[in-house]
Protein backbone atom coordinates (compact mmCIF):
# COMPACT_ATOMS: atom_id res chain seq x y z
CA UNK A 1 0.00 0.00 0.00
CA UNK A 2 2.71 2.55 0.86
CA UNK A 3 5.08 1.73 -2.22
CA UNK A 4 1.13 2.14 -4.28
CA UNK A 5 0.56 5.42 -2.72
CA UNK A 6 3.81 6.63 -3.37
CA UNK A 7 3.75 6.05 -6.88
CA UNK A 8 0.64 7.64 -7.21
CA UNK A 9 1.64 10.69 -5.87
CA UNK A 10 4.38 11.01 -8.05
CA UNK A 11 2.11 10.28 -10.96
CA UNK A 12 -0.39 13.40 -9.25
CA UNK A 13 2.13 15.79 -8.43
CA UNK A 14 4.10 14.95 -11.73
CA UNK A 15 1.12 16.62 -13.99
CA UNK A 16 0.12 19.46 -11.45
CA UNK A 17 3.07 21.70 -12.84
CA UNK A 18 1.50 21.67 -16.19
CA UNK A 19 -1.75 21.92 -14.31
CA UNK A 20 -0.03 25.30 -12.75
CA UNK A 21 1.68 26.43 -15.88
CA UNK A 22 -1.60 26.25 -18.02
CA UNK A 23 -3.27 27.99 -15.35
CA UNK A 24 -0.95 30.93 -15.75
CA UNK A 25 -0.55 31.05 -18.57
CA UNK A 26 -4.23 31.63 -19.73
CA UNK A 27 -3.74 34.78 -17.34
CA UNK A 28 -4.64 33.20 -13.91
CA UNK A 29 -3.14 35.62 -11.19
CA UNK A 30 -0.70 33.10 -9.79
CA UNK A 31 -1.20 34.06 -6.11
CA UNK A 32 -4.96 33.97 -6.21
CA UNK A 33 -5.16 31.18 -8.43
CA UNK A 34 -2.65 28.93 -5.67
CA UNK A 35 -4.81 30.59 -2.44
CA UNK A 36 -8.16 29.40 -3.83
CA UNK A 37 -6.84 26.08 -5.09
CA UNK A 38 -5.52 25.34 -1.46
CA UNK A 39 -8.22 26.94 0.24
CA UNK A 40 -11.12 25.64 -1.21
CA UNK A 41 -9.61 22.22 -1.20
CA UNK A 42 -8.68 22.43 3.12
CA UNK A 43 -12.34 23.77 3.31
CA UNK A 44 -13.77 20.61 1.71
CA UNK A 45 -11.60 18.42 3.42
CA UNK A 46 -12.11 19.39 6.34
CA UNK A 47 -16.14 19.99 6.57
CA UNK A 48 -16.10 15.92 4.83
CA UNK A 49 -13.99 14.97 8.18
CA UNK A 50 -16.05 17.02 10.44
CA UNK A 51 -19.06 14.95 8.68
CA UNK A 52 -17.78 11.87 9.31
CA UNK A 53 -16.66 12.75 12.70
CA UNK A 54 -13.00 12.01 12.52
CA UNK A 55 -11.75 15.81 12.98
CA UNK A 56 -13.60 18.88 14.21
CA UNK A 57 -13.04 22.70 13.23
CA UNK A 58 -11.19 23.08 16.95
CA UNK A 59 -7.81 21.44 14.93
CA UNK A 60 -7.79 24.92 13.75
CA UNK A 61 -6.90 26.62 17.00
CA UNK A 62 -3.79 24.11 17.31
CA UNK A 63 -1.17 27.08 16.84
CA UNK A 64 1.41 24.41 14.86
CA UNK A 65 -0.88 24.61 12.18
CA UNK A 66 -0.69 28.16 11.20
CA UNK A 67 3.40 27.24 10.39
CA UNK A 68 2.96 24.39 8.78
CA UNK A 69 0.49 26.26 6.48
CA UNK A 70 2.91 28.72 6.21
CA UNK A 71 6.22 26.31 4.72
CA UNK A 72 4.29 23.24 2.95
CA UNK A 73 1.87 25.52 1.36
CA UNK A 74 2.55 29.45 1.16
CA UNK A 75 6.39 29.15 1.24
CA UNK A 76 6.20 26.39 -1.01
CA UNK A 77 3.53 27.61 -3.98
CA UNK A 78 3.91 31.39 -3.66
CA UNK A 79 7.25 30.77 -5.09
CA UNK A 80 6.02 27.99 -7.86
CA UNK A 81 3.20 29.71 -9.15
CA UNK A 82 5.19 33.32 -9.77
CA UNK A 83 8.06 31.41 -11.19
CA UNK A 84 5.78 29.04 -13.67
CA UNK A 85 4.95 32.23 -15.27
CA UNK A 86 8.78 32.68 -16.83
CA UNK A 87 10.05 28.96 -16.33
CA UNK A 88 8.50 25.71 -17.69
CA UNK A 89 6.95 23.20 -16.49
CA UNK A 90 9.43 20.40 -16.72
CA UNK A 91 12.08 22.97 -15.24
CA UNK A 92 9.95 23.78 -12.23
CA UNK A 93 10.00 19.99 -11.90
CA UNK A 94 13.64 19.54 -12.05
CA UNK A 95 13.91 22.24 -9.61
CA UNK A 96 11.32 20.92 -7.13
CA UNK A 97 13.93 17.74 -7.09
CA UNK A 98 16.34 19.66 -5.08
CA UNK A 99 13.77 19.20 -1.69
CA UNK A 100 15.02 15.82 -0.70
CA UNK A 101 18.22 17.15 -0.52
CA UNK A 102 17.64 19.94 1.36
CA UNK A 103 15.74 17.64 4.24
CA UNK A 104 18.90 16.30 4.36
CA UNK A 105 20.65 19.05 4.69
CA UNK A 106 18.35 20.39 7.46
CA UNK A 107 18.19 17.05 9.21
CA UNK A 108 22.02 17.58 9.66
CA UNK A 109 22.47 20.93 10.45
CA UNK A 110 19.05 21.59 12.66
CA UNK A 111 18.46 18.56 14.22
CA UNK A 112 21.95 16.46 14.31
CA UNK A 113 20.94 13.52 12.68
CA UNK A 114 24.00 12.36 10.37
CA UNK A 115 22.64 10.95 6.70
CA UNK A 116 24.65 7.46 6.26
CA UNK A 117 26.88 7.35 3.10
CA UNK A 118 24.22 5.96 0.99
CA UNK A 119 21.92 8.66 1.37
CA UNK A 120 24.16 11.12 0.85
CA UNK A 121 25.61 9.81 -2.30
CA UNK A 122 22.38 9.15 -3.40
CA UNK A 123 21.87 12.74 -2.58
CA UNK A 124 24.99 13.82 -4.94
CA UNK A 125 23.97 11.60 -7.71
CA UNK A 126 20.46 13.11 -7.48
CA UNK A 127 21.91 16.64 -7.76
CA UNK A 128 24.01 16.05 -10.85
CA UNK A 129 21.02 15.03 -12.41
CA UNK A 130 19.03 17.88 -12.26
CA UNK A 131 22.12 19.97 -13.63
CA UNK A 132 22.36 17.79 -16.19
CA UNK A 133 18.53 18.57 -16.74
CA UNK A 134 18.66 22.48 -16.47
CA UNK A 135 22.12 22.54 -18.92
CA UNK A 136 19.51 22.65 -22.20
CA UNK A 137 17.78 25.49 -20.66
CA UNK A 138 20.83 27.68 -19.22
CA UNK A 139 22.59 27.58 -22.63
CA UNK A 140 19.82 28.21 -24.54
CA UNK A 141 16.93 30.08 -22.89
CA UNK A 142 18.87 31.77 -20.02
CA UNK A 143 17.16 35.23 -19.18
CA UNK A 144 16.69 37.30 -15.79
CA UNK A 145 13.50 36.53 -15.24
CA UNK A 146 14.11 33.01 -15.78
CA UNK A 147 16.84 32.86 -13.39
CA UNK A 148 14.83 35.00 -10.73
CA UNK A 149 12.10 32.28 -11.32
CA UNK A 150 14.44 29.28 -10.48
CA UNK A 151 15.90 30.85 -7.41
CA UNK A 152 12.35 31.48 -6.19
CA UNK A 153 11.19 28.14 -6.79
CA UNK A 154 14.25 27.22 -4.65
CA UNK A 155 13.54 29.28 -2.23
CA UNK A 156 10.17 27.99 -2.15
CA UNK A 157 11.71 24.30 -1.65
CA UNK A 158 13.62 25.28 1.46
CA UNK A 159 10.13 26.57 2.34
CA UNK A 160 8.54 22.81 1.76
CA UNK A 161 11.84 21.22 3.07
CA UNK A 162 10.95 22.87 6.87
CA UNK A 163 7.57 22.13 6.33
CA UNK A 164 8.05 18.39 5.62
CA UNK A 165 10.07 17.93 8.58
CA UNK A 166 8.18 20.21 11.17
CA UNK A 167 4.96 18.37 9.63
CA UNK A 168 6.54 14.98 11.49
CA UNK A 169 6.80 16.14 14.68
CA UNK A 170 3.12 17.49 14.39
CA UNK A 171 2.03 14.05 13.31
CA UNK A 172 3.70 12.54 16.12
CA UNK A 173 2.14 15.60 18.86
CA UNK A 174 -1.36 15.01 17.05
CA UNK A 175 -1.26 10.93 16.57
CA UNK A 176 -4.71 10.72 17.30
CA UNK A 177 -6.29 13.29 15.00
CA UNK A 178 -6.22 11.53 10.75
CA UNK A 179 -3.07 12.95 9.11
CA UNK A 180 -5.92 14.13 6.16
CA UNK A 181 -7.44 16.77 9.15
CA UNK A 182 -4.10 18.02 10.06
CA UNK A 183 -3.11 18.12 6.02
CA UNK A 184 -6.71 20.25 5.36
CA UNK A 185 -5.82 22.27 8.30
CA UNK A 186 -2.53 24.01 6.88
CA UNK A 187 -4.48 23.71 3.42
CA UNK A 188 -6.79 26.06 5.26
CA UNK A 189 -4.23 28.31 6.98
CA UNK A 190 -1.64 28.10 3.72
CA UNK A 191 -4.56 29.27 1.17
CA UNK A 192 -5.69 32.38 3.65
CA UNK A 193 -1.98 33.49 3.12
CA UNK A 194 -2.11 33.28 -0.32
CA UNK A 195 -5.22 35.23 -0.96
CA UNK A 196 -4.15 37.96 1.69
CA UNK A 197 -0.88 38.33 -0.59
CA UNK A 198 -3.03 38.25 -3.97
CA UNK A 199 -5.05 40.97 -2.15
CA UNK A 200 -1.87 43.20 -1.55
CA UNK A 201 -0.17 42.74 -4.83
CA UNK A 202 -2.22 41.52 -7.87
CA UNK A 203 -5.10 43.06 -9.68
CA UNK A 204 -8.21 41.11 -10.04
CA UNK A 205 -10.02 40.13 -13.29
CA UNK A 206 -12.49 37.04 -12.44
CA UNK A 207 -13.10 37.35 -16.28
CA UNK A 208 -9.38 35.82 -16.58
CA UNK A 209 -10.39 33.02 -13.97
CA UNK A 210 -13.46 31.74 -15.85
CA UNK A 211 -11.63 30.94 -18.96
CA UNK A 212 -11.78 27.28 -19.81
CA UNK A 213 -8.28 26.70 -19.38
CA UNK A 214 -7.65 28.39 -16.29
CA UNK A 215 -10.71 27.10 -14.42
CA UNK A 216 -10.25 23.26 -15.78
CA UNK A 217 -6.89 23.56 -14.36
CA UNK A 218 -8.01 24.95 -10.33
CA UNK A 219 -10.28 22.01 -10.67
CA UNK A 220 -7.38 19.71 -11.43
CA UNK A 221 -5.76 21.23 -8.62
CA UNK A 222 -8.27 21.32 -5.97
CA UNK A 223 -9.59 17.87 -6.75
CA UNK A 224 -6.57 15.98 -7.64
CA UNK A 225 -3.74 17.67 -6.81
CA UNK A 226 -4.15 19.18 -2.92
CA UNK A 227 -7.70 16.72 -2.12
CA UNK A 228 -6.03 13.45 -3.15
CA UNK A 229 -2.60 14.33 -3.86
CA UNK A 230 -1.38 16.14 -0.46
CA UNK A 231 -3.35 13.78 1.68
CA UNK A 232 -1.81 10.82 0.40
CA UNK A 233 1.76 12.66 1.21
CA UNK A 234 0.43 13.61 4.45
CA UNK A 235 -0.41 10.00 4.87
CA UNK A 236 3.35 8.45 3.82
CA UNK A 237 4.74 10.95 5.97
CA UNK A 238 2.90 9.89 9.29
CA UNK A 239 3.70 6.31 7.71
CA UNK A 240 6.97 6.67 7.43
CA UNK A 241 9.67 9.55 7.39
CA UNK A 242 9.86 13.35 5.90
CA UNK A 243 12.38 12.06 3.75
CA UNK A 244 11.08 8.98 1.60
CA UNK A 245 7.40 10.42 0.66
CA UNK A 246 9.02 13.78 -0.94
CA UNK A 247 11.31 11.93 -3.09
CA UNK A 248 8.11 12.23 -5.50
CA UNK A 249 10.54 15.50 -6.18
CA UNK A 250 12.73 13.05 -7.82
CA UNK A 251 10.42 11.04 -10.06
CA UNK A 252 7.91 13.95 -10.70
CA UNK A 253 10.89 15.46 -13.37
CA UNK A 254 9.87 12.40 -15.32
CA UNK A 255 6.66 12.31 -15.25
CA UNK A 256 6.53 16.72 -15.81
CA UNK A 257 8.67 16.76 -19.09
CA UNK A 258 6.88 13.88 -20.50
CA UNK A 259 3.76 15.28 -20.09
CA UNK A 260 4.62 18.80 -20.99
CA UNK A 261 6.08 17.59 -24.31
CA UNK A 262 3.34 15.43 -24.98
CA UNK A 263 0.49 18.38 -24.44
CA UNK A 264 2.21 21.51 -24.36
CA UNK A 265 5.13 21.57 -26.83
CA UNK A 266 7.99 22.19 -24.28
CA UNK A 267 11.21 20.84 -25.41
CA UNK A 268 13.00 18.13 -24.20
CA UNK A 269 16.69 16.61 -25.33
CA UNK A 270 18.51 13.23 -24.53
CA UNK A 271 20.65 15.50 -22.04
CA UNK A 272 17.51 15.87 -20.20
CA UNK A 273 16.41 12.34 -20.52
CA UNK A 274 20.19 10.94 -18.90
CA UNK A 275 19.42 13.45 -15.67
CA UNK A 276 16.04 12.32 -15.28
CA UNK A 277 17.79 8.87 -15.58
CA UNK A 278 20.46 10.00 -13.33
CA UNK A 279 17.75 11.15 -10.73
CA UNK A 280 15.76 7.99 -10.47
CA UNK A 281 19.25 6.32 -9.46
CA UNK A 282 20.09 9.05 -6.76
CA UNK A 283 16.43 8.32 -5.32
CA UNK A 284 16.88 5.00 -5.39
CA UNK A 285 20.04 5.11 -3.88
CA UNK A 286 18.93 7.60 -0.92
CA UNK A 287 16.13 5.61 -0.12
CA UNK A 288 17.66 1.99 -0.43
CA UNK A 289 17.31 1.09 3.00
CA UNK A 290 13.62 2.18 3.27
CA UNK A 291 12.74 0.39 0.64
CA UNK A 292 14.58 -2.94 2.05
CA UNK A 293 12.63 -2.35 4.76
CA UNK A 294 8.92 -1.97 2.66
CA UNK A 295 10.01 -5.33 1.22
CA UNK A 296 10.94 -6.88 4.33
CA UNK A 297 7.47 -5.90 5.82
CA UNK A 298 6.15 -7.36 3.07
CA UNK A 299 7.32 -10.96 2.95
CA UNK A 300 6.65 -11.16 6.88
CA UNK A 301 3.44 -10.55 6.24
CA UNK A 302 2.87 -12.77 2.92
CA UNK A 303 4.79 -15.45 5.39
CA UNK A 304 2.48 -14.94 8.50
CA UNK A 305 -0.83 -14.74 6.12
CA UNK A 306 0.42 -18.49 4.49
CA UNK A 307 1.17 -20.03 7.84
CA UNK A 308 -2.36 -18.90 9.04
CA UNK A 309 -3.71 -20.81 6.17
CA UNK A 310 -1.63 -23.71 6.88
Amino acid sequence: MIIFNYLLVCLIFGTTFLAIKIGVDASAPPFFAAGVRFFIAGLVLLLWMAWQKKASFSILLRKQLPLTGFCLTFGTFSTLYWAEQYVSSGIAAVLSATGPMMILVLQTVALRKLPDKRAFIGCIIGFAGVILLLLPSLTVSASGWWIIGCIAILIGEFCYSAGALYSKGVIQRFQHTSPIALNAAQMLYGGAFLLVLSACTEPLHMSSMLAPKALGSMLYLIVVGSMIGHSLFYWLVAKTNPVFPSTWLYISPLIALVVGVMFYNESVTWLSVLGVVTIIAGTIIVNWDSLRQLVRQRRAKVETEAEQVA
